[in-house]
């Protein structure tokens, strides 16, 4: 059976007999080409003699790199000291005439920025408190003032004893209470500090009455307050006597320019109806009545009566 293992076709053993000539011929090759061809010694140093003076330009290059990143660093140190050689004297000096101010007795609410230098702050800080003051801020306390950002506790300690607030006066708001009850506002013309004046519509209420006339372009009649959001019925009621419509204010679509996102804006016209309108016009030419609309079913009798108002056909 073993025997099997170490059976070999013809051409096998062709194989084998050849892998085992050249192997030989390797070793022996390997073995008696030396005699054949001696190395000659004087090759072999001039050689090593060629590489030793490589490696010696490399080093001599690296070393030459090396000096010259070394003189340009004393180059720039050099212009740096020459720069700045009369830095710190000039910032002495800066520090010694700063360090002349005068202390007196002053009211940060009103002294200006030239009186806050004298008193020995920088200017920026000075600058900082004018921004502060022309925005509406006020100092009311000592301790207000030293939340001022670039003022250092030991000058804070050092002017609080010539710090003098005078009284600050409150004025109260105005509540509804002291609105007029006589005011008579027309609501298409008004703005939203005229219809503050009426009871019962406070800023928000006014900013919405003003936005809405704006997107429907101007009221027809006073109910039309109840689509403004946030007006409730029982407020409709405490606000309608004192209101007046003039509806010559109204701004009208112009029908036959109007695109259909035009139309679409317009509170009164849904995505659909402006997109039926803008087709219908272009098909059929002109528009010159409300009438004209009646044939598009996206539109109802209610619609054309709400919208008939806003439509002009020029």
């Amino acid at each position: 059976m073993w025997k099997d293992f170490f059976y070999f076709s013809r051409g096998q053993r062709v194989g084998i007999i050849v892998l085992i000539v050249l192997i030989a011929t390797a070793f022996s090759a390997n073995y008696f080409l030396p005699y054949y061809f001696p190395v000659s010694e004087q090759n072999s140093s001039a050689f090593l003699t060629e590489v030793a003076q490589f490696k010696k330009s490399l080093v001599s290059r690296d070393s030459l790199r090396q000096v010259e990143w070394q003189r340009k660093a004393e180059e720039r140190q050099r212009l740096y000291e020459e720069k700045y050689k009369n830095y710190p004297q000039n910032y002495k000096t800066f520090e010694k005439k700063n360090d002349t101010y005068t202390l007196f007795k002053f009211d940060p609410n009103t002294i200006d920025s030239a009186g806050f230098v004298r008193l020995g702050l920088k200017p920026f800080i000075a600058s900082n408190i004018l921004k502060y003051r022309k925005k509406g801020g006020m100092f009311r306390t000592i301790a207000d003032f030293s939340k001022v950002y670039g003022i250092l506790p030991e000058k804070q300690k050092e002017l609080e004893p010539y710090i003098s607030i005078a009284e600050i006066k409150t004025v109260k708001a105005e509540t509804n209470s002291t609105k007029r009850s006589d005011i008579i506002v027309e609501l298409n013309s008004a703005d939203t500090t005229l219809l503050m004046q009426v009871k019962g519509i406070g800023r928000g209420t006014a900013k919405g009455i003003v936005r809405y006339r704006q997107m429907i372009g101007g009221f027809v009649i006073v109910d039309q307050l109840s689509e403004v959001y946030g007006i409730r019925p029982e407020n409709l009621e405490k606000i309608r006597p004192f209101c007046t419509i003039n509806t010559a204010l109204v701004q009208k679509l112009k029908v036959n320019i109007a695109s259909a996102q035009r139309l679409d804006a317009h509170p009164y016209i849904n995505f659909y109806q402006a997109k039926a309108i803008y087709e219908f016009r272009r098909n059929k030419g002109k528009l010159h009545d409300i009438n004209d609309l009646k044939v598009l079913t996206e539109l109802t009798s209610e619609d054309l009566i709400k919208l008939k108002p806003y439509l002009s056909f020029e």
